[in-house]
């Protein structure tokens, strides 16, 4: 067997291409687009990348945007300051507080700051508990929205399947169980203080990895023929500085019906789910009727 990949470049192209027919519909109508704002503190070599490619996206779909940049010893105070100014701003649909943040700042203060109605990353507490409860106006993390929209497309059944999640961080790991819950699917998850973690993996009809702490760690050992594998984990290989994943694609891919590729699976429907939080900011904060039911 080989497994067929799960690409999120061609799948996040379908909902790049809706978005900008969306935009297009509502700028003629309403006369005006959306708007992101990131906040970029200090100089984080894959931050600016990460941004970067979030500033090219809203480009391409037609989504104004800027980026704050604040220095990286910025006071937590001033940085307080600029979140409750755009949120204020009626201009602004969309927040986002580009993570991690400086030692000396608590993100969990930062994150708590930004508006609930535009924390179009899903991380404030008021959208993690909508999340929990189902509320569907809430947001919805970018990378677990983007993971479920994906299996989606590619027509891959979850309802009643057993999913097994490494990784309980609140960005990836335990809104990813939630969302697969809600599909119907019986979920365990895995973290550093899991025993017996082979024998776990193996039982998963859908594995979903999100660790990022060791290069290739998912050896086909860990995985059951057939299963479908999600590498959520982006890791710099240092022998060869190549951006690899939790999983060792070589060996896991011989034996995985489905695969995402690291780079290229998880990482551009992530981005993807970001431009339709914002989009969906917009429409709510103008009262606009959502002419698009993928968002």
């Amino acid at each position: 067997m080989v497994a067929k990949l799960l690409d999120g470049k061609k799948t996040s192209a379908k909902y790049v291409e809706s978005f900008k027919s969306l935009i297009e519909r509502v700028k003629l109508k309403y006369k005006k687009v959306p708007k992101l704002t990131v906040i970029l503190v200090g100089e984080n070599p894959a931050s600016l990348i990460y941004v970067k490619n979030k500033q090219k996206r809203c480009e391409e779909i037609g989504i104004s945007s800027e980026v704050i940049r604040l220095k990286k010893d910025v006071s937590q105070k001033k940085l307080l300051e600029v979140i409750s100014k755009l949120n204020k701003d009626k201009k602004v649909n969309g927040v986002l507080v580009q993570l991690p943040l400086p030692s000396h700042i608590d993100e969990e203060v930062i994150i708590n700051a930004v508006s609930p109605e535009k924390d179009v990353d899903g991380f404030n507490v008021i959208n993690k508990g909508k999340l929990f409860i189902g509320d569907k106006s809430g947001f919805i993390p970018c990378t677990p929205l983007g993971i479920l929209k994906m299996l989606g497309n590619y027509k891959i059944k979850i309802d009643g399947k057993k999913v097994v999640v490494l990784g309980r961080s609140f960005i990836v790991g335990k809104p990813m169980a939630e969302l697969m819950l809600q599909n119907n699917a019986t979920v365990t998850i895995c973290h550093s203080h899991t025993k017996n973690l082979k024998d776990i993996t193996k039982s998963a009809d859908i594995l979903i990895s999100a660790m990022g702490v060791k290069a290739g760690m998912i050896k086909s050992s860990y995985v059951k023929d057939g299963a479908v594998v999600v590498d959520v984990a982006m890791i710099r290989n240092p022998a060869t500085n190549k951006l690899v994943g939790d999983v060792d694609f070589k060996s896991v891919s011989k034996i995985a019906s489905y695969m995402t590729p690291v780079p290229g699976g998880v990482g551009p429907m992530t981005i993807a789910m970001l431009m339709n939080n914002t989009i969906k900011a917009f429409l709510t904060q103008n009262n606009i009727e959502n002419e698009d039911t993928q968002i």
